[in-house]
């Protein structure tokens, strides 16, 4: 039984060891993830490295996600280390301040620009929500707060403001740095933290293709903004990942499951991937088995029709990495099961702006309406199997290509399986012989199946899939 949804790893000190790495790619990593909020250039690429030796040598493809750390706007460090704060209390957030003299009374800040984006009745949440102050003034560049919910304080934590409305920019000085070797590793996608609307989408693009990357651009939604703007964001994004960390913080935890739902819906309607994040598994960062909430949780997750679930720290830090994995592969292949077969109405009842596209929807409709083993797409840019990913069916797509690029790229798109296949005759229906042939050798289908294949007329024009074929394997094998 295949796995339709695809599982994001984060690679970090537990997967430095190449026996756990290699066990990690056996149990079903699609694609790997480096943190770019840690770590060295060096050990990024060491790690790119690695992985794709690994894979290559199992024969398969894994895409790579750079993942950048955007502004992520902390307090400073304190004398003490820690402090306790307690309910009633004030406390500052001095801008002004050195980042390392912290006390009880007051701390710096990393974004010095705070003071200017609150202002009386705002709420700040610190250290992912765990401490909330309340404004009560803003003095200079002092913000003189109440402490409404209190707690032990450390070094570096998050500040986010409840409901939004903090101005920093999503991409740092050292994300334009990052950008660029992301570009170097050839990264196959980037991620950009803290969007708040396309603009930051398409600044990123426009970076990373100046510095000769062709990656895609994945937007993290985790901004209050960035739910508000998320049609124009997904329209200008690849992917969207749905950060729901910083993004629960911000606009409240029980808002969380609609929006991700919402997100889903959106993105699919749009032909965009999504992938959903953050704490998945995290009890699997100390123990061996996951808790049932977060069974349920990935498995919610993939009925709501996202491409792509992600493991964090219980890959990159945790002690049980490669069992993280094999259970959330073991999850979504149940969950996967009850999957309904949904034809969206607003794909029946729209006019195609492309002959790709409308071939793509007619495969998914006949493959859902017939008993078919596979779907063969012989494809140039991966757009007619994104396509097709689309529309759920229990019918596994295999996109065949000749590009690395592309590969690599599809290995995020649910329900999609690249397959290395150069096509070595000019001659559509040699072709189409050989694609059988690669779908037979590899075990997928057998002599008596039924097989849809697509195909564009002349060959390898990207973007000219323009044929359909039903067919019965043993009809078209090689002499």
């Amino acid at each position: 039984m295949f796995r339709r949804t695809k599982i994001v790893a984060t690679l970090g000190p537990a997967t430095d060891n190449p026996k756990i790495l290699r066990k990690l790619i056996e149990a079903g990593v699609d694609v790997i993830r480096l943190n770019f909020s840690h770590g060295s250039t060096s050990l990024h690429s060491s790690r790119v490295q690695a992985a794709r030796e690994y894979a290559q040598a199992l024969g398969r493809a894994v895409g790579v996600m750079v993942d950048l750390q955007g502004p992520k706007i902390r307090i400073g460090k304190f004398k003490e280390r820690t402090i306790e704060l307690l309910e009633g209390e004030t406390f500052i957030l001095d801008a002004d301040m050195p980042l390392e003299g912290g006390t009880a009374q007051r701390v710096g800040v990393t974004y010095k620009a705070l003071p200017q984006d609150v202002d009386r009745g705002a709420t700040l949440l610190l250290d992912d929500g765990r401490i909330v102050l309340w404004v009560d003034q803003v003095v200079g560049n002092e913000i003189h707060c109440r402490v409404v919910v209190g707690g032990e304080l450390s070094d570096s934590k998050g500040i986010n403001r409840q409901g939004g409305g903090l101005s920093a920019k999503a991409l740092t000085d050292k994300d334009r740095e990052d950008i660029k070797t992301a570009a170097a590793l050839d990264a196959d996608y980037l991620a950009i933290s803290f969007p708040r609307s396309a603009s930051d989408v398409h600044e990123a693009r426009e970076l990373l293709r100046a510095a000769g990357g062709r990656g895609g651009i994945v937007a993290k939604i985790e901004r209050a903004e960035a739910v508000e703007a998320i049609s124009e964001i997904v329209q200008a994004s690849d992917a969207v990942m749905i950060a729901r960390g910083d993004l629960a913080v911000e606009i409240g935890d029980a808002d969380v499951p609609p929006i991700q739902k919402r997100i889903i819906r959106v993105a699919r309607r749009m032909n965009k991937i999504t992938i959903t994040a953050t704490q998945m598994m995290e009890s699997m960062i100390e123990s061996a088995v996951p808790t049932r909430a977060e069974v349920s949780d990935v498995a919610n997750a993939v009925l709501d029709g996202t491409d792509a679930v992600m493991l964090s720290a219980e890959t990159a830090s945790g002690k049980h990495p490669v069992a993280a994995v094999a259970a959330m592969d073991r999850v979504c292949r149940v969950a996967e099961q009850e999957d309904e077969l949904v034809h969206p109405r607003d794909r029946r009842d729209k006019a195609f702006r492309r002959v790709d596209e409308a071939i793509a929807m007619a495969v998914m409709y006949t493959a859902n309406h017939l008993p078919v083993k596979a779907i063969a797409a012989l494809t140039e840019s991966g757009s007619t199997a994104l396509w097709m990913s689309r529309v759920s069916s229990a019918v596994p797509i295999y996109a065949l290509t000749p590009l690395a690029q592309t590969q690599s790229k599809i290995t995020l798109y649910r329900g999609v399986f690249p397959v290395p296949f150069e096509q070595k005759s000019s001659d559509p229906a040699t072709v189409m012989r050989l694609a059988i042939d690669e779908l037979r050798k590899r075990g997928a289908v057998g002599e008596d199946d039924l097989v849809i294949l697509t195909i564009g007329e002349p060959l390898s024009k990207p973007g000219g899939t323009n044929t359909m074929k039903i067919i019965r394997v043993r009809d078209l094998q090689l002499d």
